[in-house]
């Protein structure tokens, strides 16, 4: 099998061996509109590997059983229904099932997850228009099977629209449509929180089993109870970000880490591949990929990956040293960048109890010469989420501490040290990368994770914000 690899810009992210989940998905056992158990017509998701617009498909059936059901005029014009369920979706207004525009979550995973929430939602209300446009459900099945559709739908709380009212308790409707679309909306609900933690939520595939008590995606109701509590909580952490992912892709796994291997594939934070200035801090990323070598692709087993130092304040440390003295005026400095690293590779350890995965980076094919550099790739995102960014027009956060020097540093000079770079003096530490995101990333892993200052452009504006970044005290590194 072929290497999987992650292109950013002119560089590279090898590991593993790719895997194809395309075939598993689509192909199911049995009809999800099928005779129940009480013989009357009921409709369950089959076992399966679905993604999200699998999902949408097979709820598609019950909105076109609704509507055969309301009978004229209403049968084929879902228009009135959808907008019911957009509303749903939405992160505002009296019907929104997830209000997070309202509470204006300033946390860096609320605020990710809240525009996750607004661009899924969008999404799948328009998968929804698209796919009843083309009445597959009436074209498989004829009005006459879907008119006998029936089930119950314990559920409660999903208020409508004043016309989804009008028209699901008007005289062609009644509790048996009710039952109908209060389901339609609940899945649709559970399939959008879902695939919150997921940048490229589109591409999860996840597996569906039958339950005997559950209908469809119910089986996620626990895990979602527990995540929403911490997020509208504002206590929602990286660790409950993957613990609830791993409770949606089934992936069994108990222990918790930054990310983790299922048999559909590895799942990481979703900066790896992305320029680390502007990627998002806590959501994930779904990799078709086995990081964790088997025999067989069919024998990809879960496993949680974990960091190197459960506890970085623990982990030991090196001083950066003195470096060379510098000015503020970081634009001229002149250091040879030829030699820096143009791929990067993920090298797991499983060779204890616990699986970690280290970062290498080569220039060419080859070990660099001037970088030679492994750093943990769990420290690496941790390193990530807690940088700081240059803070424009921000008065509130001058140092508290005054600078007492300014020195530049080489990035070899930085990643050749064992454990984590820090330093115990006042100073300000640049590090000049060349613009190169691999280094970047590298030093995310290496630096210790305090007043760490990603700086883009390097110019005066920017430059000078970046000093009054960061925690106000203390030592101040800048990866520039």
């Amino acid at each position: 099998m072929p290497a999987y690899q992650l292109h950013l810009k002119d560089k590279r992210i090898v590991w593993g061996n790719a895997i194809d989940v395309e075939s598993l998905i689509g192909t199911y056992p049995q009809d999800s509109i099928r005779t129940g158990e009480n013989v009357a017509l009921d409709w369950k998701l089959p076992d399966g590997i679905y993604r999200a617009k699998e999902v949408v498909i097979e709820l598609d059936k019950l909105l076109e059983a609704i509507l055969v059901q309301l009978g004229e005029p209403i049968n084929g014009d879902p228009s009135v229904l959808l907008d019911s369920l957009q509303a749903n979706l939405a992160i505002s207004g009296d019907l929104s099932s997830l209000p997070l525009g309202p509470l204006a979550l300033k946390d860096k995973a609320g605020v990710e997850i809240t525009t996750q929430a607004a661009r899924i939602g969008e999404q799948l209300v328009h998968w929804a228009r698209e796919i009843n446009s083309e009445k597959r459900a009436l074209s498989q099945y004829g009005p006459e099977t879907l008119g006998e559709l029936e089930f119950r739908s314990h559920c409660y709380g999903h208020t409508l629209i004043p016309e989804a009212i009008a028209q699901v308790w008007g005289p062609a409707g009644g509790p048996r449509v009710m039952q109908l679309y209060n389901e339609y909306l609940h899945q649709f609900v559970l399939l959008r929180d879902a695939l919150l933690p997921f940048a490229n939520w589109e591409q999860v595939p996840f597996e569906v089993k039958e339950h005997t008590q559950f209908k469809g995606l119910r089986f996620l109701e626990p895990a979602r109870k527990v995540f929403l509590t911490q997020l509208l909580g504002k206590e929602l952490t990286h660790k409950a970000i993957v613990q609830y992912a791993q409770s949606v892709l089934s992936s069994g796994l108990t222990s918790v880490g930054y990310g983790f291997q299922y048999p559909l594939g590895t799942v990481l934070p979703a900066g790896l591949g992305e320029s680390a200035g502007t990627a998002a801090r806590y959501l994930l990323k779904w990799h078709p990929v086995q990081t964790i070598e088997t025999k067989d692709t069919k024998d990809i087993v879960a496993i949680s990956l974990e960091y190197e130092y459960d506890d970085y304040y623990a982990a030991p440390r090196n001083e950066a040293g003195t470096g060379i003295p510098g000015n503020k005026d970081y634009l001229h400095i002149s250091e040879d960048h030829s030699d820096l690293p143009s791929i990067a590779r993920l090298l797991p350890n499983t060779g204890s109890d616990r699986t970690t995965v280290r970062f290498t980076v080569e220039r060419d094919g080859h070990a660099s010469s001037s970088v030679e550099s492994s750093v943990d790739l769990g420290q690496l995102f941790r390193g990530h989420r807690f940088s700081y960014r240059p803070e424009k027009n921000n008065h509130s956060k001058e140092a508290t501490v005054k600078r007492t020097s300014t020195s530049i540093h080489q990035v070899a000079d930085i990643l050749s040290h064992s454990g984590l770079v820090t330093n115990t003096d006042n100073g300000v530490h640049v590090i000049p990368t060349g613009g190169n995101e691999l280094v970047q990333w590298s030093l995310l892993g290496k630096l210790y994770p305090e007043n760490v200052v990603l700086v883009d452009k390097g110019d005066q504006e920017e430059l000078e914000a970046a000093l009054v970044s960061g925690k106000g005290y203390g030592t101040q590194f800048l990866v520039l």
